[in-house]
């Protein structure tokens, strides 16, 4: 199923995405999440392109673009940071997958599998909630160690109400983050490359 929100992206169900992809070889699913986390596991035939790459050369990938794009993330936050960017470039009618890969493999779709690796989320959590904890540990000996905890928790607050995580932004330039061969040049290559009457996708 298709939906339309009146205030943010048009999302479309696993399922529906599955049949969209059988459908049309010409369609261009585009994971926004880390190279990590795409090798980890991702839909047959997705362009990993990450976020931050995304929002940087998004005008140059728009001339390999056309309307037929589903966004995929892990969750579906991230996807849809990227559909408002691809619009600002005049992508307009750009699908964002509901619920990201989480929906996608809860739906028993098909999915490529390579080296397990934590997703960005769940680094997430694991960084701020070990800052919390040691911060208020540590308040025991130096009391004004308590406002680390505060100040982690308001910037949670924030990246709820914005969608938008400054911490997340952080991890996903690790090394543990990265892969090969995803560089705009490659990115690229693959979106020329791969036209809709081949229907060929890397």
């Amino acid at each position: 199923m298709t939906t339309t929100h009146p205030t943010g992206p048009t999302t479309v169900d696993a399922a529906t995405l599955h049949e969209l992809i059988a459908a049309d070889p010409g369609l261009r699913v585009l994971d926004v999440r880390t190279p990590a986390e795409f090798e980890t596991v991702h839909i047959p035939g997705a362009y990993n392109v990450p976020l931050d790459l995304l929002r940087e050369h998004r005008a140059e990938l728009r001339t390999h673009l056309d309307d037929q794009v589903v966004l995929v993330c892990q969750s579906g936050a991230r996807a849809t940071q990227a559909e408002l960017a691809l619009a600002k470039v005049g992508l307009p009618n750009v699908k964002v997958l509901d619920g990201g890969m989480l929906a996608w493999r809860a739906a028993n779709a098909p999915v490529n599998r390579g080296r397990p690796r934590w997703d960005l989320e769940r680094q997430v959590r694991l960084g701020a909630g070990a800052i919390v904890l040691i911060s208020i540990l540590a308040s025991v000996l130096v009391p004004g160690m308590k406002w680390v905890a505060a100040l982690m928790g308001a910037g949670l607050a924030v990246a709820a109400l914005t969608s938008t995580c400054a911490m997340g932004m952080l991890l996903a330039k690790l090394p543990y983050n990265q892969g090969a061969g995803c560089d705009l040049d490659t990115i690229v290559g693959q979106l020329r490359d791969a036209t809709p009457a081949t229907g060929s996708r890397p």
